[in-house]
């Protein structure tokens, strides 16, 4: 499913179309299944053959106790007590093999009607020899899914494609010849659009366990949404059973779209030899000089007659690359490690951007408080990178301490997050007390997400990115350190305004009682019998007065009591605001995009809003 979703995430970006995403999974019981393929269910004659045999005896044993847990499960149910989730729970004890019909529609970019057989039925090695920033892990994206079907259920996948402009749709039903490697082709035929609809829709039947990973797959999801808050996301199970069926919509909650990975050319520092000898292969250049020159980035002419000149005597700047003894592609390859290289630039990358970001975590999270940044654009062994973090404070589904998102290249990683980069950092390199923040109590989330054209993964899985480059963790320490740092000002305001709300409810508390006493005591003092001389100024007098002719009254003292409190309140907030420097708003850039292109607006950006301005 992730293959197809995120294939599915860069057809609709390479358009510029924003996602729109329907995933529907299927259960089909065996006996379906069966039915589909031609096989006819069978009875069994000898029990005891098989590995789920019970004899009556252990049957009824099994069965009593289910049917202890399940009383149980009712009375904890009606005391309010938690309910465990077992597969006695579940009603389940030994379960057959399920089989599931996974299907994923997009409104991207469509496949050509010619090129859908090899595309999906033959395993090709990479020929591009630029770098860009990328999704898939493994370059194998659906094939993947079209040899788990090959192998776990033998039947072919379904295939629908349509291109922008085209007035029909391709379906295409086939399998793969795994030992050969070439595609199986069952159908492929031209069918009417009539709904001049444009993209693909991939169906597959598979093997697999629902139970087991439904929680990672919805997990999956939300992080997908957390990230693309530009796609939108249907997502459906469906089964004969109908309490399990499952229908969740993640929507869209903005138009704006990260720009497109740029390719480039490889940094010198970055190669290897194998890599070396394939550019050489594949190079237009005649000599060793328009090689250097054009095949990489940051070598200038200048800059690579000073390596010509430093690779000794056997070189020239004539040297035509196709005869270049495996000496001197050593030698080449030694030069490039050792020889300092300006740093590649970051305009190639393509991170979600911020304010994307924000939004992602806003819409999906729902936090109380929520902080985003995003680094300048470093380097790391030749490869350029970009890390966006965000923390939030609070919010709906977040457990206490820390929940950590991480993305790489704009995917979510799920598995081994015990040893990657951004959990250790997450975990021992962030002191959250000083920010004001309980790592143990507080409902905090953690969002990383790192782009490159080279993503360091540890592991076969390629699940987790590695403690062990100083560069990346470098970055995401700073990047949540300047998260934490503007939380810690919201925080400190908010603690602010509480203080300031228990210091204004306790002076108000007392007002009716003050205001009767001082009532009472110049009532007192206006019944008493005038003096021979006079005790009182005029002022004092007219007050008098006006107690004895009800015009004041403890109303009166109330009011000019509360609006006391308001102001001498007011003013002590606001003294002690300016003494710790709170008042100080951090400031934010706004980005202004070019108008280089097609664009039809203008976009002002900031990490917490888009101001789109359209001529």
């Amino acid at each position: 499913m992730r293959e197809l979703v995120e294939n599915a995430l860069d057809s609709a970006e390479s358009i510029s179309e924003l996602p729109d995403i329907e995933i529907t999974i299927e259960e089909i019981t065996k006996s379906k299944f069966n039915t589909m393929i031609g096989l006819v269910d069978r009875e069994r004659v000898d029990e005891a053959l098989y590995d789920d045999f019970e004899s009556s005896k252990a049957r009824e044993k099994r069965l009593a106790k289910e049917a202890r847990f399940q009383e149980t499960q009712a009375k904890n149910a009606a005391l309010g007590k938690k309910v465990k989730d077992t597969p006695a729970a579940r009603g389940k004890g030994r379960g057959e093999a399920s089989f599931f019909r996974v299907t994923c529609k997009d409104n991207g970019r469509g496949m050509p009607h010619e090129d859908i057989p090899n595309m999906f039925g033959r395993v090709l090695s990479g020929t591009k020899y630029g770098l860009r920033q990328t999704r898939g892990k493994f370059g194998l994206g659906a094939k993947m899914a079209l040899i788990w079907s090959k192998m776990s259920t033998g039947l072919p996948i379904d295939i629908k494609s349509s291109m922008k402009g085209q007035d029909y749709i391709t379906f295409c039903r086939l399998d793969i010849d795994i030992h050969k490697n070439v595609p199986h082709i069952h159908l492929h035929e031209k069918r009417e659009n009539n709904d001049h609809w444009h993209g693909a829709e991939i169906q597959v039947i598979i093997e697999g366990n629902w139970t087991t990973h439904r929680s990672r797959i919805l997990h999956y999801m939300r992080q997908m949404a957390v990230i693309t808050p530009y796609a939108q996301f249907l997502f459906r199970f469906l089964s004969d059973a109908a309490e399990k069926n499952l229908t969740i919509k993640f929507t869209r909650r903005t138009d704006v779209m990260p720009p497109v990975p740029l390719l480039t050319k490889h940094h010198p520092s970055a190669v290897d030899l194998l890599l070396i000898k394939r550019l050489i292969t594949d190079t237009t250049k005649p000599n060793l000089l328009q090689f250097l020159q054009h095949e990489f980035v940051n070598i200038s002419k200048a800059h690579a007659d000073r390596l010509i000149g430093e690779m000794g005597p056997d070189f020239s700047a004539k040297t035509t690359v196709n005869s270049l003894t495996s000496q001197q592609l050593v030698r080449i390859h030694q030069l490039f490690r050792q020889a300092k290289f300006d740093d590649p630039s970051g305009n190639c990358l393509s991170p979600a951007g911020e304010y994307n970001l924000r939004l992602g975590i806003i819409k999906e999270l729902h936090p109380d408080l929520v902080a985003t940044h995003a680094s300048s654009p470093q380097v790391f062994e030749g490869h350029p990178f970009i890390v966006e973090a965000g923390v939030s404070i609070g919010g709906k589904d977040v457990k206490q301490g820390l929940n950590i998102f991480r993305f790489a290249n704009r995917i979510p990683l799920l598995f081994e997050q015990g040893a990657d980069v951004i959990t250790r950092t997450a975990l021992k390199r962030i002191n959250w007390s000083i920010y004001k923040i309980n790592q143990q109590q507080d409902k905090i989330g953690v969002f990383v997400s790192i782009v490159s054209t080279k993503i360091p993964f540890k592991g076969t899985g390629k699940e987790y990115i590695g403690d062990d480059i100083t560069e990346i963790a470098d970055a995401v320490k700073s990047a949540l350190k300047q998260c934490c740092i503007q939380l810690k000002s919201k925080i400190v305001k908010k603690l602010q305004a509480r203080e300031q709300q228990d210091r204004k409810r306790n002076l108000n508390k007392y007002i009716p009682d003050v205001a009767r006493t001082i009532m009472e005591t110049l009532g007192e003092l206006a019944d008493e019998s005038p003096p021979k001389r006079p005790r009182f100024d005029k002022e004092d007098e007219e007050l008098l007065e006006k107690i004895n002719s009800e015009e004041v009254t403890e109303m009166t003292f109330r009011d000019c009591l509360t609006q006391h409190v308001e102001q001498v309140d007011y003013e002590m907030a606001l003294e002690y605001a300016m003494q710790s420097g709170v008042s100080e708003e951090p400031r934010e850039a706004i980005y202004l995009n070019s108008l280089e292109g097609s664009y039809k607006f203008v976009d002002f950006q900031s990490p917490a809003f888009v101001f789109r301005f359209i001529p």
